[in-house]
């Protein structure tokens, strides 16, 4: 019986659980009964924490904020996959009417030497602050508020921009790669105000910079099998690493005639 149509599921949960980072994690097996498919992932995860609270046990960390899909934070593998089975959605925003009646469900944190587990379900994304540190702004002294048309910017680069700023950096691109690659993320931010003139200045600088950061961190290297895209909540194209790539050499290009 699918779970759209029932009044109440059950499902059973295989959660990795490990009490920090250096200590040794496993998965542990939970039932969950008379749940309602229409809460939340992260609902069904309260309930779960909620019941083992009252049985004395100690509950499982994951990470949230906004649960509206805006702060990145609530990124786990569902079953294999980055925030689970839906495309376009983040962990908090996905329902269990998305899965079955009697379904095992899979929950373990991102996989990636750059994001080392805190614990349980949490991890700690810090490397991609640095990254943003190394470039992700723009140093300019921008006095009262400017007009909003006093600078124009052609549509297709306004777009472009919106496009790309909508990464809300949580990690899926890394998490689903192979190689655990953060050029996805990387690209969205290089490319966001490499499209705008405030950005203009800065440009051959922040792209140096937040590249070197990048291998510095330790993420692994691209190899465009698209997988990052595929698993993107905010649906960040390729594109936007081919930009990244353009950025890069033009910026090494510069740096060798000065």
């Amino acid at each position: 019986m699918s779970g759209a149509g029932a009044a109440s599921m059950k499902l059973t949960l295989k959660v990795w659980r490990q009490p920090g980072p250096t200590a040794p994690g496993r998965f542990v097996t939970y039932e969950l009964r008379d749940l309602s498919p229409d809460i939340s992932f992260l609902e069904m995860l309260d309930i779960l924490n909620e019941q083992l609270v009252a049985r004395g046990e100690e509950p499982i960390a994951f990470d949230h904020d906004c649960r509206e899909g805006i702060c990145g934070m609530c990124g786990v593998m569902i079953n294999g996959q980055a925030h689970g089975p839906d495309s376009l959605t983040t962990t908090c925003q996905l329902h269990l009417r998305r899965f079955q009646d009697g379904d095992t469900l899979v929950i373990e944190p991102w996989r990636a030497n750059a994001f080392p587990v805190v614990r349980d379900l949490c991890v700690d994304r810090s490397a991609f602050d640095r990254i943003i540190q190394q470039g992700g702004y723009v140093s300019v002294n921008t006095g009262s508020a400017p007009d909003g048309n006093a600078v124009l910017v052609p549509r297709h680069r306004q777009e472009q921009a919106m496009n790309a700023a909508a990464c809300i950096g949580c990690g899926a691109c890394v998490a689903s790669c192979k190689n655990a690659s953060a050029m996805l993320f990387v690209a969205a931010k290089v490319s966001h105000l490499a499209s705008l003139p405030q950005g203009d200045a800065e440009r051959s600088r922040r792209v140096l910079a937040m590249v070197a950061q990048m291998d510095a961190e330790g993420f692994g290297h691209c190899t465009n099998t698209g997988e990052c895209e595929a698993a993107c909540p905010a649906g960040i194209q390729l594109t936007h690493i081919a930009q990244l790539n353009r950025e890069y050499v033009r910026a090494l290009f510069c740096s060798t005639e000065g």
